[in-house]
C-alpha cells in the first residue's frame, strides 16, 4: 500500500510517494513564482498551486500499481487568502502568509474585537500575517471583490477543493486564520461577528487525519490518482512538520528552516503567551496543541542573497552538479563564529517573533571595509538563528522547550547550519532519517486517516528514526553569544527609525 503527502509551499510543491513504513518510494517537486507588486506586499496565483500538485502526482505514480494509493494528506503554507467567487473562479491573487499590508486593519481587529477578547478567543494579539487581517484588507480596498466572494479558503484547501470538490480546512491550519476558538476548536461566532464576516464563506472544520472528500472523476483524469482514493483534512505545513519529525506529545520540538523558519513545541495543555511574542494553535494531534515562534525569513534570506549576490556560485554549481548553496556553506566557513563583529537582521519580510512589527526591515550591521562575501552570507546564516533563538527564548519562560531539538526544513540539509543551530542554541540537535518533514506527516495522517495507523503517534512510531545527532561545542559559544547580545539591541535601537521609513513610503 501507498500513502501520498503533498506538501504545498511557497516557492514550489513537493508531493512523495511513500509506502506504509515511510520509506520514500518517488518525490516530485514544482516550483511556481511570487509576486511583490508593492513593497511588503506578497501574491501568488492559487492556479500555480494546482497545476504543481497536478504535474507531481502525476510523477510520483508513474508506473506503480495505482490501485495501491491508500490516501493522500495534503501539508500547506499556512495564512494565506483564496476568495472564490459562486462559480469557483479565483477572485484575486492569493495574499500570503508573508505579505504585511494589513497594519491598520490590525489595529480595527483590535478594536472590532477587543484587546482581552481576541487573546482569550484565538491566542494571539492581531497579527499581520493572519488571514483574518487580510480578509477586512479586501473588504476595504478592493469592495467588489468582497462582494464577489462566496468562499474563503487556505492555499492546501483551495488544492483539496480542486482535488475533491469539498470545501473544508483543519484546524492546525485554521488556527492561523485568527477566526477561531483555539481552546474549544472551533469557529468563533463572536469574532466573526463583530468583523462583519459571514460564517458560510468558511469552510467546514476537521481534525487533521479526518476524511474529506474523495478524488473526483475530473481530477483523477487529470493527475492519474484512481477516483475515489480519500484526502483527509492534513494540516498547516508546520504542524505537518510536526508529525513528520515525532513531535507529537510532551517533551518534543523541532527548529525548521524553509522559506520562513519556526521553533515548534507540542503540549497537552493549552499554553498562550500573553505578550503575543509566540502562537498557540491547535496542532495536527486530535485535542492538543502547540506553541510556535515564527522568524519571517529564514531560508528567504540565504535565497535573496543567493539570487542576488551569488550568480559565480549559481554558475559554478551548475557546472560541478552540485548546489549552490553548498559552494555558499564552503565560503560562510571561511569566516569565524562572529562573522568578524557583523550581524545580519533577517527581517526581509517583517517580523512576528518577538517583535511582531510589519514595519521592520533586513539589516546588515556593522559593516566594513575589511569584510568578505564570505563573512556576509555566514551573518546571513548565524542571523536567522539567532532569530530562532529569540523563539527558543519565549518558550523557554512558557516552560515549553524541552532539551533537545529535531532540525528540519531545507535548511537542516546544511551541516553547517545544524552546527551553529546546536552552538547557538546550547543544545543537541537531531537530524532524521528522513527528510520529508511536512510530506511525510501529511502521508501518516492520510495513514490514520485510512486505519493504516492506529492513531497519529503510531504512524510516528513506525516511520520515523534519528538519523544523527550534534552535540553543542564550547569553542565559539563566547563569539555567538556577544554576537547574539549585539543581535538583540539592534531592533529596540531601529524601531521608531523602521516606523519613521515606513511612514515616508508612498
Amino acid at each position: 500500500m501507498y500513502l501520498i503527502g503533498i506538501d504545498l509551499g511557497t516557492s514550489g510543491t513537493k508531493t512523495v510517494l511513500f509506502d506504509t513504513e515511510g520509506n520514500v518510494v518517488n518525490t516530485a517537486t514544482c516550483e511556481y513564482p511570487m509576486q511583490q507588486p508593492q513593497n511588503g506586499w506578497a501574491e501568488q496565483d492559487p492556479a500555480d498551486w494546482y497545476h504543481a500538485a497536478v504535474q507531481t502526482l502525476r510523477t510520483v505514480t508513474d508506473g506503480i500499481d495505482k490501485s495501491q494509493i491508500a490516501g493522500i494528506g495534503i501539508a500547506g503554507q499556512m495564512h494565506g487568502l483564496v476568495m472564490l467567487d459562486a462559480d469557483n473562479e479565483v477572485i484575486r491573487p492569493a495574499i500570503l502568509w508573508c505579505d504585511n499590508r494589513t497594519a491598520a486593519e490590525c489595529e480595527e481587529i483590535t478594536r472590532l474585537v477587543g484587546k482581552d477578547d481576541l487573546m482569550r478567543i484565538t491566542a494571539s494579539p492581531a497579527v499581520a500575517s493572519f488571514t483574518a487581517a487580510k480578509i477586512l484588507w479586501v473588504k476595504k480596498h478592493e469592495p467588489e471583490n468582497f462582494a464577489k466572494c462566496r468562499h474563503i479558503l487556505l492555499p492546501k484547501d483551495y488544492v483539496r477543493f480542486m482535488l475533491t470538490g469539498v470545501y473544508a480546512t483543519d484546524v492546525s491550519d485554521a488556527s492561523g486564520m485568527q477566526l477561531m476558538d483555539i481552546q474549544n476548536r472551533c469557529w468563533s461566532d463572536l469574532v466573526l461577528q463583530r468583523l462583519g464576516i459571514e460564517r458560510e464563506l468558511l469552510p467546514d472544520l476537521y481534525e487533521s487525519p479526518d476524511v474529506t472528500g474523495y478524488i473526483t472523476q475530473e481530477a483523477a483524469a487529470l493527475t492519474g490518482i484512481p477516483e475515489r482514493v480519500p484526502v483527509v483534512a492534513g494540516a498547516g505545513d508546520n504542524a505537518a512538520a510536526a508529525v513528520g519529525t515525532g513531535v507529537v506529545c510532551d517533551g518534543k520540538a523541532f527548529a525548521t528552516i524553509g522559506t520562513s523558519g519556526v521553533v515548534y513545541a507540542h503540549t497537552d495543555r493549552m499554553t498562550v503567551d500573553e505578550a503575543g511574542r509566540v502562537h498557540t494553535f491547535c496542532c495536527a494531534v486530535p485535542g492538543a496543541w502547540h506553541v510556535m515562534g515564527v522568524t519571517q525569513a529564514a531560508g528567504l534570506s540565504l535565497r535573496w542573497f543567493r539570487d542576488q549576490f551569488c550568480q559565480i556560485e549559481s554558475a559554478c554549481a551548475d557546472t560541478m552538479q552540485t548546489d549552490a548553496y553548498v559552494l555558499m556553506d564552503q565560503e560562510a566557513e571561511q569566516s569565524p563564529a562572529g562573522c568578524n563583529h557583523l550581524v545580519f537582521l533577517p527581517y526581509l519580510m517583517a517580523e512576528r517573533t518577538p517583535h511582531l512589527d510589519p514595519d521592520c526591515r533586513g539589516v546588515f550591521f556593522g559593516l566594513s571595509a575589511m569584510h568578505t562575501k564570505a563573512d556576509l552570507i555566514r551573518a546571513v546564516m548565524e542571523g536567522v538563528i539567532y532569530s530562532l533563538r529569540d523563539c527558543c527564548e519565549v518558550l523557554k519562560e512558557l516552560g515549553v522547550l524541552p532539551d533537545d531539538m529535531a532540525a528540519c526544513g531545507g535548511g537542516a540539509v546544511s551541516q553547517l547550519w545544524r552546527t551553529m543551530m546546536a552552538d547557538i542554541f546550547q543544545m543537541p540537535v537531531k537530524t532524521l532519517c528522513s527528510k520529508e518533514g511536512p510530506a511525510l506527516g501529511a502521508a501518516i495522517l492520510a495513514g490514520v486517516g485510512v486505519g493504516i495507523y492506529q492513531n497519529v503517534q503510531d504512524g510516528c512510531d513506525r516511520t520515523i528514526h534519528t538519523k544523527a545527532v550534534i552535540l553543542p561545542h564550547t569553542d565559539d559559544q563566547q563569539a555567538y553569544d556577544a554576537a547574539y547580545q549585539v543581535y538583540r539591541a539592534l531592533y529596540p535601537s531601529l524601531k521608531d527609525v523602521y516606523k519613521m521609513a515606513a511612514a515616508s513610503m508612498p
